[in-house]
Protein backbone atom coordinates (compact mmCIF):
# COMPACT_ATOMS: atom_id res chain seq x y z
CA UNK A 1 0.00 0.00 0.00
CA UNK A 2 1.23 3.43 -0.61
CA UNK A 3 2.42 4.60 2.57
CA UNK A 4 0.32 5.92 4.44
CA UNK A 5 2.61 8.12 6.72
CA UNK A 6 3.08 10.53 3.23
CA UNK A 7 -0.46 11.16 3.79
CA UNK A 8 -1.21 12.78 7.02
CA UNK A 9 -3.88 14.95 5.51
CA UNK A 10 -6.72 15.81 7.91
CA UNK A 11 -10.38 16.35 6.26
CA UNK A 12 -10.79 20.05 5.71
CA UNK A 13 -13.42 21.83 8.55
CA UNK A 14 -15.44 22.41 5.91
CA UNK A 15 -16.10 19.10 3.80
CA UNK A 16 -16.04 18.77 0.23
CA UNK A 17 -20.00 17.77 0.43
CA UNK A 18 -22.96 18.28 2.95
CA UNK A 19 -23.52 14.86 4.57
CA UNK A 20 -27.39 13.83 4.27
CA UNK A 21 -27.34 13.64 7.79
CA UNK A 22 -27.01 17.14 8.29
CA UNK A 23 -30.57 17.73 7.05
CA UNK A 24 -31.92 15.02 10.36
CA UNK A 25 -34.23 18.13 10.89
CA UNK A 26 -36.39 17.14 7.40
CA UNK A 27 -37.26 14.40 8.99
CA UNK A 28 -39.74 16.26 11.27
CA UNK A 29 -42.12 17.99 9.59
CA UNK A 30 -44.56 19.08 12.03
CA UNK A 31 -41.35 21.05 13.71
CA UNK A 32 -41.25 22.07 9.71
CA UNK A 33 -44.50 23.07 9.36
CA UNK A 34 -44.84 24.74 12.27
CA UNK A 35 -41.67 27.43 11.55
CA UNK A 36 -43.52 28.03 7.79
CA UNK A 37 -46.79 28.66 9.21
CA UNK A 38 -44.92 31.24 11.51
CA UNK A 39 -42.80 33.24 9.00
CA UNK A 40 -45.85 33.21 6.62
CA UNK A 41 -48.36 34.79 9.87
CA UNK A 42 -45.57 37.30 10.33
CA UNK A 43 -45.94 38.30 7.42
CA UNK A 44 -48.99 38.29 6.40
CA UNK A 45 -49.62 40.43 9.64
CA UNK A 46 -46.44 42.57 7.94
CA UNK A 47 -48.47 43.37 4.68
CA UNK A 48 -52.19 43.53 5.67
CA UNK A 49 -52.61 42.15 2.01
CA UNK A 50 -55.94 43.04 0.32
CA UNK A 51 -58.15 40.21 -1.26
CA UNK A 52 -56.50 41.12 -4.77
CA UNK A 53 -52.82 40.55 -3.45
CA UNK A 54 -53.90 37.56 -1.72
CA UNK A 55 -54.98 36.68 -4.81
CA UNK A 56 -51.95 37.08 -6.27
CA UNK A 57 -49.84 35.67 -3.24
CA UNK A 58 -52.09 32.86 -3.65
CA UNK A 59 -51.04 32.04 -7.01
CA UNK A 60 -47.22 32.53 -6.70
CA UNK A 61 -47.78 29.74 -4.07
CA UNK A 62 -49.26 27.45 -5.95
CA UNK A 63 -47.06 28.20 -8.68
CA UNK A 64 -44.42 27.32 -6.20
CA UNK A 65 -45.88 23.75 -4.66
CA UNK A 66 -46.65 22.68 -9.13
CA UNK A 67 -43.19 23.78 -9.42
CA UNK A 68 -41.95 21.42 -6.42
CA UNK A 69 -43.97 18.41 -7.71
CA UNK A 70 -43.47 18.61 -11.45
CA UNK A 71 -39.50 18.95 -9.81
CA UNK A 72 -39.59 15.93 -7.72
CA UNK A 73 -41.37 13.89 -10.60
CA UNK A 74 -38.47 14.77 -13.07
CA UNK A 75 -35.86 14.08 -10.02
CA UNK A 76 -37.02 10.90 -9.70
CA UNK A 77 -37.55 10.00 -13.12
CA UNK A 78 -34.05 10.95 -14.16
CA UNK A 79 -32.87 8.59 -10.96
CA UNK A 80 -34.68 5.36 -12.42
CA UNK A 81 -33.38 6.67 -16.19
CA UNK A 82 -29.79 6.92 -14.63
CA UNK A 83 -29.56 3.91 -12.76
CA UNK A 84 -31.32 1.88 -16.10
CA UNK A 85 -28.58 3.05 -18.44
CA UNK A 86 -25.27 2.52 -16.05
CA UNK A 87 -23.13 0.85 -18.25
CA UNK A 88 -22.49 -2.65 -16.90
CA UNK A 89 -20.83 -6.02 -18.22
CA UNK A 90 -20.45 -9.13 -16.03
CA UNK A 91 -18.23 -11.25 -18.46
CA UNK A 92 -15.55 -9.06 -19.22
CA UNK A 93 -12.07 -9.52 -17.04
CA UNK A 94 -10.18 -6.13 -16.03
CA UNK A 95 -6.45 -5.38 -14.71
CA UNK A 96 -7.84 -4.45 -11.33
CA UNK A 97 -10.81 -3.84 -9.23
CA UNK A 98 -10.63 -0.65 -8.16
CA UNK A 99 -12.86 -0.11 -4.83
CA UNK A 100 -13.90 3.37 -3.75
CA UNK A 101 -14.03 4.83 -0.12
CA UNK A 102 -17.62 6.06 0.99
CA UNK A 103 -17.26 5.74 5.15
CA UNK A 104 -17.84 2.96 6.99
CA UNK A 105 -21.35 3.17 6.23
CA UNK A 106 -20.75 1.99 3.13
CA UNK A 107 -18.20 -0.66 3.49
CA UNK A 108 -19.76 -3.84 4.15
CA UNK A 109 -21.60 -3.91 0.72
CA UNK A 110 -18.86 -2.76 -0.98
CA UNK A 111 -16.19 -5.57 0.68
CA UNK A 112 -19.17 -7.85 -0.28
CA UNK A 113 -19.44 -6.96 -4.09
CA UNK A 114 -15.59 -6.67 -4.15
CA UNK A 115 -15.23 -10.43 -2.66
CA UNK A 116 -17.90 -11.95 -4.94
CA UNK A 117 -15.47 -10.45 -7.94
CA UNK A 118 -12.92 -11.40 -6.92
CA UNK A 119 -14.03 -14.94 -6.31
CA UNK A 120 -15.22 -14.91 -10.00
CA UNK A 121 -11.91 -13.99 -10.90
CA UNK A 122 -12.75 -11.13 -12.63
CA UNK A 123 -9.02 -8.82 -12.16
CA UNK A 124 -5.80 -10.13 -10.38
CA UNK A 125 -5.45 -7.46 -7.99
CA UNK A 126 -7.91 -5.06 -5.38
CA UNK A 127 -6.88 -1.46 -5.37
CA UNK A 128 -8.82 0.36 -2.60
CA UNK A 129 -8.53 4.60 -2.72
CA UNK A 130 -9.88 6.69 0.09
CA UNK A 131 -8.67 8.36 3.14
CA UNK A 132 -10.20 6.94 6.16
CA UNK A 133 -12.12 3.88 4.41
CA UNK A 134 -8.72 1.86 2.50
CA UNK A 135 -6.76 0.53 5.21
CA UNK A 136 -9.77 -1.05 7.07
CA UNK A 137 -11.22 -2.26 3.47
CA UNK A 138 -8.07 -3.79 2.85
CA UNK A 139 -8.11 -5.66 6.28
CA UNK A 140 -11.64 -6.85 6.17
CA UNK A 141 -11.22 -8.02 2.73
CA UNK A 142 -7.80 -9.84 3.70
CA UNK A 143 -10.03 -11.51 6.45
CA UNK A 144 -12.37 -12.82 3.48
CA UNK A 145 -9.22 -14.42 2.27
CA UNK A 146 -8.19 -12.53 -0.80
CA UNK A 147 -4.46 -12.65 -0.01
CA UNK A 148 -2.81 -9.78 0.87
CA UNK A 149 -0.09 -10.00 -2.35
CA UNK A 150 -3.22 -9.23 -4.30
CA UNK A 151 -4.22 -6.05 -2.38
CA UNK A 152 -2.95 -2.55 -3.06
CA UNK A 153 -4.42 0.91 -2.32
CA UNK A 154 -4.26 4.28 -1.25
CA UNK A 155 -5.20 6.53 2.07
CA UNK A 156 -4.49 9.75 0.26
CA UNK A 157 -7.59 11.06 -1.69
CA UNK A 158 -10.27 13.20 -0.38
CA UNK A 159 -12.52 13.62 -3.16
CA UNK A 160 -13.79 11.34 -6.07
CA UNK A 161 -11.43 13.43 -8.48
CA UNK A 162 -8.55 12.70 -6.23
CA UNK A 163 -9.68 8.83 -6.47
CA UNK A 164 -9.16 8.94 -9.51
CA UNK A 165 -5.67 10.90 -9.46
CA UNK A 166 -3.74 8.83 -7.26
CA UNK A 167 -5.58 5.36 -8.29
CA UNK A 168 -3.93 6.73 -11.96
CA UNK A 169 -0.44 7.85 -10.50
CA UNK A 170 -0.12 4.01 -9.03
CA UNK A 171 -1.95 1.27 -11.03
CA UNK A 172 -1.19 3.37 -14.86
CA UNK A 173 2.60 2.66 -14.62
CA UNK A 174 2.00 -0.78 -14.05
CA UNK A 175 0.22 -1.06 -17.27
CA UNK A 176 -3.16 -1.09 -16.04
CA UNK A 177 -6.07 0.55 -18.32
CA UNK A 178 -8.90 -1.76 -17.63
CA UNK A 179 -10.76 -1.56 -14.25
CA UNK A 180 -13.91 -3.03 -12.45
CA UNK A 181 -15.15 -0.05 -10.47
CA UNK A 182 -16.87 -0.51 -7.14
CA UNK A 183 -18.97 2.11 -5.42
CA UNK A 184 -22.51 2.51 -5.09
CA UNK A 185 -25.02 3.66 -7.89
CA UNK A 186 -25.82 7.23 -6.52
CA UNK A 187 -22.03 7.68 -6.92
CA UNK A 188 -21.55 5.62 -9.86
CA UNK A 189 -21.91 7.95 -13.23
CA UNK A 190 -19.62 10.82 -11.44
CA UNK A 191 -16.93 8.03 -10.36
CA UNK A 192 -17.30 6.37 -13.65
CA UNK A 193 -16.63 9.65 -16.38
CA UNK A 194 -13.97 11.12 -13.60
CA UNK A 195 -12.14 8.10 -13.97
CA UNK A 196 -12.35 7.61 -17.98
CA UNK A 197 -10.92 11.44 -17.67
CA UNK A 198 -7.77 10.02 -16.18
CA UNK A 199 -7.37 7.38 -19.08
CA UNK A 200 -9.20 4.21 -17.02
CA UNK A 201 -11.58 1.97 -18.95
CA UNK A 202 -14.22 1.30 -16.77
CA UNK A 203 -16.54 -1.59 -16.12
CA UNK A 204 -19.09 0.22 -13.38
CA UNK A 205 -20.25 -2.48 -11.14
CA UNK A 206 -22.67 -1.22 -8.43
CA UNK A 207 -22.91 -1.87 -4.26
CA UNK A 208 -26.00 -1.52 -2.79
CA UNK A 209 -26.80 1.18 -0.14
CA UNK A 210 -26.74 0.02 3.11
CA UNK A 211 -30.95 -0.61 4.04
CA UNK A 212 -29.17 0.83 8.03
CA UNK A 213 -28.03 4.18 5.70
CA UNK A 214 -31.12 6.36 7.12
CA UNK A 215 -35.03 6.01 5.82
CA UNK A 216 -36.32 7.66 2.37
CA UNK A 217 -35.68 10.91 3.49
CA UNK A 218 -31.66 10.06 4.02
CA UNK A 219 -31.32 8.45 0.70
CA UNK A 220 -33.43 11.09 -1.47
CA UNK A 221 -30.79 13.56 0.03
CA UNK A 222 -27.88 10.97 -0.97
CA UNK A 223 -29.08 11.07 -4.72
CA UNK A 224 -29.47 14.81 -4.48
CA UNK A 225 -25.97 15.41 -3.28
CA UNK A 226 -24.85 13.19 -6.02
CA UNK A 227 -26.48 14.66 -9.09
CA UNK A 228 -25.37 17.99 -7.75
CA UNK A 229 -22.02 16.97 -7.89
CA UNK A 230 -22.50 15.08 -11.25
CA UNK A 231 -23.49 18.20 -12.73
CA UNK A 232 -21.00 20.37 -10.93
CA UNK A 233 -18.39 18.42 -12.19
CA UNK A 234 -19.28 18.75 -15.45
CA UNK A 235 -19.74 22.09 -15.38
CA UNK A 236 -15.73 22.40 -14.22
CA UNK A 237 -14.86 20.27 -17.34
CA UNK A 238 -13.68 16.97 -14.97
CA UNK A 239 -14.91 14.82 -17.24
CA UNK A 240 -12.19 16.09 -19.89
CA UNK A 241 -9.06 13.96 -20.08
CA UNK A 242 -7.19 16.72 -18.25
CA UNK A 243 -5.47 17.45 -14.75
CA UNK A 244 -7.90 20.30 -12.67
CA UNK A 245 -6.14 23.09 -11.35
CA UNK A 246 -7.15 22.27 -7.67
CA UNK A 247 -4.46 19.60 -7.81
CA UNK A 248 -1.98 21.90 -8.88
CA UNK A 249 -1.17 22.79 -5.19
CA UNK A 250 2.46 22.04 -4.16
CA UNK A 251 1.79 19.22 -1.52
CA UNK A 252 -0.82 17.50 -3.28
CA UNK A 253 1.93 17.44 -6.78
CA UNK A 254 3.84 16.07 -4.32
CA UNK A 255 2.13 13.59 -3.40
CA UNK A 256 0.97 12.34 -6.54
CA UNK A 257 4.67 12.20 -7.48
CA UNK A 258 5.34 10.10 -4.71
CA UNK A 259 2.84 7.95 -5.81
CA UNK A 260 3.59 7.51 -9.56
CA UNK A 261 7.30 6.45 -8.36
CA UNK A 262 5.66 3.73 -6.03
CA UNK A 263 3.86 2.66 -8.94
CA UNK A 264 6.81 2.04 -10.52
CA UNK A 265 8.10 0.36 -8.28
CA UNK A 266 5.30 -1.89 -7.89
CA UNK A 267 5.94 -2.58 -11.28
CA UNK A 268 9.43 -3.54 -11.09
CA UNK A 269 8.41 -6.25 -8.35
CA UNK A 270 6.72 -7.92 -10.91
Amino acid sequence: MFNSNLCSRSFPDRPFFIDWFTFIWFNKPVLIAAICLCLFGLYWAIQHLRWKRQLNRMRIVLGLLGFTIISLVIFFVLDKALLRFLPSDFTTKADAIVVLGRGPLFNNTRIERTTELWQAKQAPIIFVSGRGDSVDIMKRLEAEGIPQTALDGENCSLTTQENAAFTAAILQPRGIRRIILVTDWPHMWRSLLVFRAYGFKVISQTSEIPSYVGGLRARFFLRLREYTALVSYGLRGWYFPNRSPELNSPDLQDLLEKAEKYGYGQQQRL
